[in-house]
């Protein structure tokens, strides 16, 4: 077990804050929503009955959907473009899908490698391409898991207020849906490209994540 923990600890340690911050999340959004429906002389929700919810549901994936699609275009990004002394961009000249050789496919493959890289057709096509197709998959099924999250509130809120509900594709071209969207994109996109900058110049000892600690800021794509 000791072995285990040690060989996973990075995942374990992400799984282990991720599951700490949602259910934290859970408790915390439940006593906002009790408090404004108090405000409203409505009656305070179980903590099932919250985490069941479009409020919760559609926070959830509003933020679970930025973070994959941030990924997704960063994975995409990096193939084709390149930043002079950044760790998280390939050395300069290296710039798009590389050799087979390089890549490791087909004949170039070792014995102990992926067994569809080895096969050199259409299989190794998908494998080539499968953590971009993954992470694009969960981008859009949380991204249509948030609409309908927003949708059901939207329309709840509007009956409150004695206005007629709407249907699902017209809110997908509601202002409601787009804030909701693009305040969460533009947060990760500013992030992501801190992060490209931030690593020219400046350096944490010992994390992969940054150059070596004395390495020349024009040097690219190397770690620590």
């Amino acid at each position: 077990m000791r072995r285990y923990v040690c060989e996973n600890g990075l995942s374990l340690f992400f799984l282990a804050i991720f599951a700490i911050t949602l259910v934290g999340q859970s408790f915390a959004g439940r006593n906002k929503y009790n408090a404004v429906k108090a405000e409203h002389g409505g009656s305070p929700v179980s903590w099932w009955s919250y985490v069941t919810s479009t409020d919760f549901g559609g926070s959830v994936m509003e933020n679970w959907q930025s973070e994959f699609l941030q990924f997704s275009l960063f994975i995409l990004a990096t193939i084709w473009f390149i930043q002079k002394g950044s760790n998280e961009s390939k050395v300069l000249g290296d710039a798009g899908l590389e050799s087979k050789a390089r890549q490791q496919i087909g004949r170039n493959a070792p014995a102990d490698g992926p067994r569809w890289a080895k096969f050199d057709d259409w299989r190794t096509r998908i494998y080539e391409n499968s953590l971009l197709l993954t992470f694009t998959a969960i981008f859009f099924a949380t991204w249509l898991a948030q609409s309908l999250n927003n949708w059901r509130e939207f329309n709840d809120d509007a009956l409150e207020h004695g206005d007629p509900p709407i249907g699902w594709t017209s809110y997908l071209g509601n202002a409601d849906f787009w804030e909701r969207t693009l305040q969460n994109w533009q947060s990760e996109f500013l992030a992501v490209g801190t992060m490209v900058v931030f690593t020219i110049y400046l350096r944490q000892r010992g994390s992969p994540e940054s150059k070596p600690v004395g390495a020349p800021h024009d040097e690219t794509a190397t770690s620590g």
